[in-house]
């Protein structure tokens, strides 16, 4: 079991066309995985075996008569509960929303895996709504982080990235409209990609608008970059969608760090000018610069020149909060995150002019990174400025702000902007947790930051170390 649950989906797919094993053994496997691990962290909210299994079987049958379906036939796929899966209720951690009328409906992206032949694995924990930066809910309670369970896991994507670090899923979904595929990809230590906005088909719409993207985590750039493959397929329900440009991800990221480094001019600024970031971070950022540079990258330290557009973010982003409970009730709202409630309803008082300040703030700064990308084809800072912190809440215990947005400023900027922005694993801090760096490119040039985060995860790969968790068997109830 524990070679099935290590294994990424590109070692699973070898293996099957190998007839090594099948789809069925691997995903026994991922199913006690999860029985083990899944409650320390509440990954899943929603886990059935039958349709699991059910799907396992009759991938390992099309692979029996050599008529396999897609590129991930037999992978299994964890899914964050904001995604509308036809069998299975999308709550998105909300008591308001009735299951049933959920049922029947198929997002974009599950209509691609399915199309694709992949094992769906169940649902993973979210905010409500998916509004904040961490992962708790009224309904499914709090997700925690692999390497400490006392920590946060971050989010909005937190329970996709607990997942695929402890073996409970090797591909995951998520959403980011203000860094919550990245945010638990940093503080979890494993890779997440927010795709350029229009990349990836989404529906429906966002309410948060076009600051939602959805995009791919793994534990390796390859598998992230396999994931878009099937991700980035055409479906007319996104009228935000951009041309598709069948672009293969995966082979456009073969090479040596080198060969994949070679020619790219890169921006380096541990603090956009005006971060403040844990000494852990900027030593293992700068190091992950310094190594960039050794493998032949053209590195620069360099600031993009912005000021913090946070303001303007939490206009646009709070917004969208009000816009998402618009139609929900007083007697509703008392079931709901009263957190939530409240940044609503703070943000249903915006004037039209507020919201449009916000609105042309975000066009200024869209033309000022497409300007700094005319000089550098990648910007490369940390993913967060802080370590993982205390589970349950919405900030570090003593933080000067009471609002997420205000510890995680090296994401958000990139929702505005809408260009593609990577994370992957770059150390670890004093105390055990991960430290993440951020690879950010010019719109719809997701393949340069997938080539510059694959290099730099082929020279530096943390693909070995996993949480102690990772390891227990609860039916012998020690390590293994």
């Amino acid at each position: 079991m524990n070679d099935f649950v290590r294994m990424t989906a590109l070692e699973l797919l070898q293996g099957y066309n190998d007839k090594s094993f099948s789809p069925v053994d691997v995903t026994e496997a991922l199913l006690k995985q999860i029985d083990s691990c899944n409650p320390t962290v509440n990954a899943y909210c929603l886990v059935d075996r039958e349709i699991t299994l059910a799907s396992a079987h009759e991938s390992a049958q099309r692979y029996s008569r050599g008529e396999t379906r897609g590129v991930l036939d037999g992978v299994p796929v964890a899914i964050k509960d904001v995604f509308l899966t036809p069998m299975w209720p999308t709550i998105k951690g909300s008591k308001t929303i009735d299951p049933k009328s959920t049922l029947g409906k198929e997002a974009p992206s599950i209509a691609a895996l399915n199309r694709n032949g992949y094992i769906p694995l169940g649902k993973t924990t979210t905010p409500e709504f998916g509004w904040k930066g961490v992962t708790d809910n009224p309904v499914d309670g709090i997700t925690r982080n692999p390497w400490d369970a006392s920590k946060t896991a971050g989010g909005s994507s937190g329970g996709s990235a607990a997942a695929v670090v402890l073996g409970m899923g090797p591909l995951a979904l998520g959403t980011d409209a203000g860094g919550s595929i990245r945010i638990p990809a940093g503080f979890c230590g494993l890779v997440g990609l927010k795709p350029s906005f229009g990349e990836v088909p989404h529906w429906p719409a966002s309410p948060f608008g076009t600051l939602a993207h959805a995009g791919p985590m793994a534990w390796t750039v390859s598998d992230c970059a396999l994931l878009m493959n099937v991700l980035s397929e055409a479906d007319n329900r996104d009228t935000n969608a951009i041309p598709r440009r069948n672009i293969d991800y995966l082979k456009a990221i073969s090479g040596e760090p080198q060969e994949l480094l070679k020619g790219l001019k890169i921006a380096y600024s541990a603090t956009l000018g005006y971060v403040q970031n844990e000494r852990d971070v900027e030593r293992a950022v700068q190091d992950a610069a310094d190594l960039l540079q050794s493998l032949g990258a053209e590195v620069t330290e360099v600031a993009p020149g912005f000021d913090d557009p946070l303001a303007a973010f939490g206009h646009l982003f709070y917004g969208g909060a009000a816009n998402a409970l618009r139609s929900i009730s007083k007697r509703q709202r008392a079931l709901m995150d009263t957190q939530l409630v409240a940044v609503a309803e703070k943000a249903s008082q915006l004037s039209m002019l507020d919201y449009l300040a916000a609105v042309n703030e975000r066009a200024v700064l869209s033309e000022h990174m497409a300007h700094f990308h005319s000089k550098y084809d990648l910007l490369v800072t940390p993913t967060l400025p802080i370590t993982a912190f205390k589970a349950g809440c919405e900030v570090p215990e003593g933080w000067p702000s009471t609002r997420w947005p205000s510890w995680t400023p090296f994401t958000y900027p990139f929702n505005m902007t809408g260009q593609p922005a990577l994370s992957v694993p770059c150390g670890f801090s004093s105390s055990g947790l991960p430290i993440g760096l951020q690879f950010v490119g010019r719109r719809f040039e997701d393949v340069n930051v997938l080539r510059a985060g694959q290099a730099y995860q082929l020279a530096a790969p943390l693909t070995e170390k996993r949480p102690k968790l990772f390891y227990v068997d609860v039916a012998e109830g020690e390590s293994a």
